[in-house]
């Protein structure tokens, strides 16, 4: 086995990676400021990826430019399942938001298998076809475009939060939810935006995995338990650690699949998931409360 095909492999993981970092993302930012677990978090990826092969299939619109549309029909989606549904249980006991949000898992699953049956659907584009090479090190287009389009939404959501006078407002929630009420902050209507942002997040990944894989029903709760391994090991309510754990995970996963088999990639994940929780419990960029 040659040095090549070792770092090809990796750079493919990591590339696959910063796009299960945004995924991860949005589940670290509702969870850091709503302080909700989403239990439906691969279950609203499932639809995004579903949503842009309808897109690809109905109107032949490329998975990158339906990421705009889409992300922008999950953040009004998002925003309404919080002010709606979530929002009263907020104050309830954790068991009640989790049966709330698994419900809605299941339905999620259940309404993509009688709308899509159980059969796999993907899209198909030239670029998926296509590499940039830089000496032996070869890139592929279609990674390379998901990933470029990952790191540019995850730059406009720490944007958000570090420049506008609406993410300072929402990071006081998170910070101090009593003294934000007491200055008169709308938290409600904050908690709605951040569950929206999360939302539009898991859009703009699911597009982008859609040009990489295809997409079923069951799809989702895999990827929703991979991205509560991600935040772990990143560091649960930290956003640059949701990146960093994606990144980690998708070159585990990709070395798994080159030097054991592709079906032993869980085995690696949950293996660093171990060895972090072993040696530093609050992640790797997780602060200890």
């Amino acid at each position: 086995m040659s040095w090549d095909l070792v770092a090809n492999v990796i750079i493919a993981g990591v590339l696959t990676g910063l796009v299960y970092g945004l995924m991860a993302l949005g589940l670290s930012v509702i969870f850091g400021v709503v302080r909700v677990v989403n239990f439906a978090h691969g279950e609203m990826m499932a639809v995004a990826m579903y949503a842009a092969v309808l897109l690809f299939d109905r109107w032949g619109l490329d998975p990158f430019l339906a990421m705009v549309p889409v992300a922008a029909a999950f953040f009004a989606l998002g925003y309404l399942l919080q002010a709606g549904l979530i929002n009263p249980f907020i104050t309830r006991p954790e068991h009640s938001q989790f049966m709330l949000l698994v419900a809605v898992a299941i339905i999620v699953v259940n309404a993509l298998l009688i709308a899509f049956g159980p059969d796999a659907r993907s899209v198909q584009t030239g670029y998926q076809l296509e590499s940039f090479a830089a000496g032996k090190l070869l890139f592929d287009a279609a990674r390379v475009y998901a990933a470029g389009a990952a790191v540019a939404a995850a730059a406009l959501l720490f944007a958000f939060f570090r420049f506008t006078l609406t993410g300072k407002a929402v990071r006081a929630c998170a910070d101090n939810y009593l003294g934000a009420k007491v200055v008169g902050l709308n938290v409600k209507h904050l908690y709605a935006l951040t569950f929206g942002l999360g939302a539009a997040c898991v859009a703009v990944a699911g597009c982008a995995l859609s040009v990489l894989l295809e997409v079923t029903p069951a799809l989702g709760p895999g990827y929703t338990l991979l991205a509560f391994v991600i935040v772990i090991v990143g560091g649960l309510g930290s956003m640059s650690g949701a990146l960093v754990g994606g990144v980690l995970i998708g070159a585990s996963e990709a070395l798994a699949g080159l030097l054991i088999t592709p079906s032993a990639k869980s085995m690696f994940s949950f293996g660093l998931l171990i060895l972090v929780l072993l040696l530093r419990p609050q992640g790797l960029l997780g602060r200890r409360t």
